[in-house]
């Protein structure tokens, strides 16, 4: 199973391919319990040598160590991150925001399995958190478990119906499993909602570009948006497309990457 890359719009990316198909799973919260994290940091390597040295003063502080891990996922440090938040685990045994972290950092690592079974460990079904729901189902699909994630899913949606964070990792569960009728119809749900993430604007037009329509593809893009922004966006399609028939052309049968909205 190659590398998939799960992305925190916040701070973290990373990249898997399954099955012949790759996409890209990008959070649009914050993290679990951690509100402040829902936008991005203008300087994550800033970041790192902040908590670097606050980490090495105090390196059982839960939350120092859990900002730590987050700092090093979003400058590409995966291992370390992992190495961090496993220690801190040690640390605080049973501390859920600790678990959560380390979840997310295992699965940006590749360690998909460890990875669900942190994240069982910070979730309480007593407590459902939709955040932590959402990003198990997006593991589950990066092993190909599909019908498992989209029970997960599911559950987040009871408790944030239309919430598109969720409805776009479960739109790409679809399309990972190449049902991109399916995926389309709930992309276009999560487009409708007040607050659409730019990455589930660019998925819905992959998916209709996959489906050979590109002209609707393009114009998904424009709408709204500056034309300097617009045409990047196109610009962004266009490459993803040729990458896909580059692929194509050499007997491969990936799609292109796809900005996947999931919980980080």
């Amino acid at each position: 199973m190659a590398r998939l890359v799960i992305a925190a719009a916040s701070v973290a990316t990373l990249s898997i391919s399954l099955g012949g198909c790759q996409t890209t799973l990008s959070d649009v919260t914050g993290s679990i319990g951690d509100k402040s994290e829902a936008s991005a940091s203008a300087d994550p390597r800033r970041d790192v040598q902040i908590y670097r040295e606050r980490y090495r003063a105090n390196p059982k502080d839960p939350t120092i160590a859990v900002e730590y891990g987050k700092a090093l996922r979003a400058t590409g440090e995966r291992a370390q991150a992992v190495a961090v938040l496993e220690q801190a685990t040690i640390a605080n045994p049973g501390n859920k925001a600790v678990l959560a972290g380390y979840g997310r950092a295992l699965a940006d690592n590749g360690n998909f399995q460890q990875a669900y079974d942190a994240l069982s460990q910070a979730h309480s079904p007593e407590d459902p958190d939709w955040r932590i729901l959402s990003a198990q189902g997006a593991v589950l699909d990066q092993m190909g478990r599909f019908e498992e994630a989209r029970q997960y899913y599911a559950s987040a949606l009871k408790i944030v119906p239309d919430e598109p964070s969720v409805l776009s990792n479960l739109a790409l569960s679809y399309m990972l499993s190449k049902d991109l009728a399916k995926a389309e119809e709930i992309l276009r749900r999560a487009h409708a909602g007040r607050e659409t993430d730019p990455r589930v604007r660019m998925n819905l037009a992959m998916v209709l570009a996959l489906q050979g329509r590109q002209a609707e593809a393009e114009s998904v893009l424009k709408a709204d948006l500056p034309p300097d922004e617009a045409s990047a966006r196109v610009a962004d399609l266009k490459r993803l497309m040729s990458k896909k028939e580059a692929t194509s052309e050499r007997g491969g049968n990936r799609p292109p990457d796809i900005a996947k909205v999931q919980t980080n």
